[in-house]
């Protein structure tokens, strides 16, 4: 099959389907009325993906209420206060979150809508806070309408590869980026092209507003320390990837390459992880799941405290000695977090050579005798035997999980053996 083939069905496929559509904008519409009713200084609009046309199959929609700058750009921090008030007045079940300017979550049937408040502003220099250049991003995304579909291929193919979301517990390709790097290299097709060839600090400047010159020396290197440097076309003293992972960004590259060799439709759809543990399984190996219910609150600090759970357990593991084949994790936000690790099916011994100093520094060597109750000489080393608390992997995962560090960072925790 040609890739434009390819590209055409993955296309079809990851088009929003048109009832659901219908009725996440019927209810986006009622919504902004409501908000917008009475109003003189404060108007609510479509945000987000919403507002770009870049969403895909199914997607949450956001509202931007826009506050009028002149009035209120000294109240940058009471925004969320004016705002909760009035939804307050016309909603049931209000949820504000913490961010960098709280917002707020409704639910209405099935979906949940997140209403952010945000300064009106004309150019980024104007924005008190990082929410309000949001915008401004959506119109300059919207002037390149005849990418959409383009910048939609980009945005499944990241969510397919599990790299798609800034989020802290993720540190991967905002829609954002997905968009801007669409734009700068001109079709989906061309970015992954140029993609499989990246090197470290690669630098997209769509805007051209450094052409010719040195961006390492006008613009502020903290600001430059992510291997992809995405200038943003509205904010010229912003890096849009500052976030991205080195691990996301070789992903990204990696997931190109292959793309490249053998193009498949495979490459935008999401992957079953429990399905591929499972198949890389075999009888020498020991497939364990985790599956962690997630606190309730802010996605971006949930999802932080879910990732080091993940890491807690990998570190717990690595120090009893436990050898990992592999392992990951997802999270959808409305479901469990799950962890996957696959191990040797071989115990690990009963006992562990614990080394010591030589015996020759005397005194660390009597002190490494008093902690140790059995202990022997070794090419003039003192060493120590010492028997193993754990030699089975779930003996260990099972301990760990009753841990307060784990305790305070999830509801419930499940452990499975395949």
């Amino acid at each position: 099959m040609k890739i434009k083939q390819i590209l055409d069905e993955a296309l079809k496929e990851i088009q929003p389907d048109k009832n659901y559509e219908k009725e996440i904008f019927e209810k986006l519409d009622l919504i902004i009325k409501k908000i917008n009713q009475n109003q003189k200084n404060i108007k609510a609009i479509l945000g987000g993906s919403g507002a770009k046309g870049t969403w895909l199959k199914t997607f949450d929609a956001d509202i931007f209420a826009l506050f009028d700058y002149k009035k209120f750009k000294d109240k940058s921090d009471k925004l969320s206060d004016i705002l909760e008030k009035i939804l307050k007045k016309r909603f049931k079940n209000v949820l504000r979150l913490h961010g960098s300017r709280d917002y707020f979550q409704i639910k209405q049937g099935n979906f949940t809508f997140e209403i952010v408040p945000i300064l009106k502003i004309q150019k980024s220099e104007q924005a008190k806070n990082i929410t309000d250049a949001s915008p401004l991003h959506s119109k300059w995304v919207s002037r390149h309408k005849k990418l959409v579909n383009e910048m939609k291929l980009t945005k499944q193919f990241c969510q397919a590869q599990n790299i798609y979301g800034a989020e802290s517990y993720i540190r991967g390709f905002s829609g954002y980026i997905c968009e801007i790097l669409t734009v700068y290299y001109g079709s989906f097709l061309n970015l992954i092209k140029n993609a499989a060839k990246w090197n470290s600090r690669v630098i997209v400047d769509a805007q051209g507003y450094y052409k010719g010159k040195d961006v390492f020396k006008l613009v502020n290197t903290s600001k430059l320390i992510s291997p992809l440097i995405v200038i943003d076309p509205v904010q010229k003293d912003r890096n849009a990837a500052a976030a991205l992972s080195i691990e996301k960004f070789e992903a990204f590259k990696k997931a190109s390459i292959e793309f490249l060799k053998k193009p498949s439709k495979e490459f935008f759809a999401r992957k079953d992880l429990k399905s591929l543990f499972l198949k890389e399984k075999t009888s020498n190996s020991k497939l364990i799941i985790i599956k962690a219910d997630p606190l309730s609150g802010k996605i971006d600090v949930v999802g932080s405290k879910l990732l080091k759970i993940y890491e807690f357990l990998n570190e717990k593991l690595q120090k009893h000695d436990f050898r990992i084949k592999k392992t990951d994790w997802e999270w959808y936000k409305k479901s469990d977090a799950v962890f996957y690790f696959l191990f040797d099916n071989k115990p690990l011994p009963k006992f562990v050579e614990i080394e010591g100093p030589p015996l020759k520094i005397k005194q660390h060597a009597d002190n490494f005798k008093k902690i140790h109750k059995k202990t022997f000489v070794k090419k003039n080393k003192i060493y120590a035997l010492e028997q193993r608390n754990f030699t089975k992997p779930i003996d260990l995962l099972k301990n760990i999980v009753k841990n307060q560090f784990v305790k305070e960072r999830s509801k419930l925790i499940k452990v499975e053996v395949f």
